[in-house]
C-alpha cells in the first residue's frame, strides 16, 4: 500500500491558472455569502454563555491541529509528506460554510454555531497560518526520519504568506459582505439563500473540475486517500462530541461542537496549496490536493449522515438566523 501511496508525491496535477483564478474567486464568494449573516450579535453571545463557545474554539483552533499532528506522527511510516501536510493543512483551516446546516439538520444549537462561524472566519486570518506553519513544519521535522521527503527539499512554511493568501480571499470577501449587509439589507434578505446554494454549488463543481483533470490519478490513489480522509473526519466529529461532553455541556451543544469541529473549510485548503508564493510550481502536491479536495465532498456526506444518525433521519431543518 505504502509504495503505491508513496508515489502521489510526484504526481503533478493538471490544475491551470484559469482554474487557480476560478477557486480563488469562488472561496471569495463563498466567504462573501458567509459575511452577509454575520452581525455583531453573533459575537456577543459568545460572552453572554462563553462555555460552549469556548469549548468550541479549542475543540476547532487547538484540539483539531494537535490532534491531526498525534495522526499524522502515528503513521509516519504509513504516509507521504504531500499526504501529512494536506492533513495539517485542512485541521488548520476554520469551518466550513455548511455547518451552519449540518447543525440545523442535527437539531443542534445553531446560535451557537453561527456565533462560531463568526469567530472562526476572523480568527482564521491569524490562527490558520499559524497552526499550518506550526504543525506543519512540526510534521516535516518528525517524518524526516521515518520517510524520504526528496519530494520537499526545500519547503518551509512562512505565516505571512500563508496569512497573505488568506486576506485576499478571506478577510476583504468578509468585510464586504459585512458592509453589504448593513447597507443593503432587503437585497440581502432577498439574495442569500440563493447565494449559499450557490457557493456549494460552485465549489463541488470545481472539485468535480479538479478530479475530471485527473481522474487517473483519482483512479489510482482514491482508495487509500478515502480511507485516510474517513479516518481523519471522523475522529474529527468523534473529537468536537466528546470534548464537549467531557466539558459538561448539554447534547445539543455538543452536536454543534462537533459539526464545528468535523466541517473545515477544505476549499481554503485547496487555494492556498495551488498559491506559488506558498507552495513553489516546482513542487509537488498531489497528497495534499487529493486530501483537501475530497475532504471537501467528504465531511458533507459524512456530516449529513451524522445528523441523520440524531435525529433518526428526520432532517427538517430550522431558521438558522433568528
Amino acid at each position: 500500500m505504502f509504495e503505491t501511496l508513496q508515489e502521489i508525491d510526484n504526481v503533478r496535477l493538471n490544475f491551470n491558472a484559469e482554474g487557480k483564478q476560478l477557486l480563488n474567486l469562488t472561496i471569495a464568494f463563498i466567504m462573501f455569502g458567509v459575511a452577509l449573516e454575520l452581525r455583531l450579535d453573533d459575537f456577543s453571545k459568545l460572552w453572554k454563555n462563553p462555555k460552549p463557545a469556548l469549548v468550541g474554539i479549542i475543540s476547532q483552533f487547538l484540539f483539531m491541529p494537535a490532534m491531526t499532528f498525534g495522526l499524522t506522527f502515528l503513521l509516519r511510516d504509513y504516509i507521504t509528506p504531500t499526504v501529512g501536510l494536506g492533513m495539517v493543512l485542512v485541521a488548520a483551516c476554520p469551518g466550513g460554510n455548511v455547518s451552519n446546516f449540518i447543525s440545523s439538520l442535527a437539531k443542534g444549537n445553531v446560535a451557537l454555531s453561527v456565533s462560531l462561524t463568526a469567530f472562526s472566519s476572523i480568527a482564521s486570518l491569524l490562527l490558520t497560518p499559524f497552526n499550518f506553519a506550526f504543525w506543519g513544519n512540526l510534521f516535516l521535522k518528525f517524518s524526516q526520519s521515518s520517510i524520504s521527503i526528496s519530494a520537499l527539499p526545500t519547503l518551509n512554511i512562512e505565516i505571512w504568506s500563508v496569512m497573505e493568501t488568506i486576506i485576499m480571499i478571506i478577510g476583504i470577501p468578509l468585510i464586504a459582505g459585512t458592509l453589504f449587509s448593513k447597507y443593503l439589507p432587503k437585497l440581502t434578505q432577498k439574495i442569500l439563500l440563493t447565494i449559499k446554494r450557490l457557493s456549494v454549488v460552485t465549489f463541488l463543481a470545481i472539485v468535480v473540475m479538479i478530479f475530471a483533470s485527473n481522474y487517473e490519478h483519482f483512479v489510482r490513489y482514491i482508495q487509500y486517500i478515502f480511507l485516510i480522509v474517513l479516518v481523519h473526519n471522523a475522529l474529527s466529529f468523534a473529537m468536537g462530541y466528546y470534548f464537549g461532553k467531557a466539558a459538561g455541556l448539554n447534547l445539543q451543544d455538543r452536536k454543534t461542537i462537533s459539526v464545528e469541529t468535523g466541517i473545515q473549510n477544505s476549499g481554503l485548503a485547496l487555494a492556498l496549496l495551488f498559491n506559488p508564493s506558498i507552495f513553489p510550481e516546482s513542487l509537488n502536491v498531489g497528497g495534499m490536493a487529493f486530501i483537501a479536495a475530497w475532504w471537501g465532498i467528504w465531511h458533507i456526506i459524512a456530516g449529513m449522515s451524522i445528523a441523520g444518525l440524531w435525529t433518526g433521519f428526520r432532517l427538517k431543518t430550522v431558521k438558522i438566523i433568528d
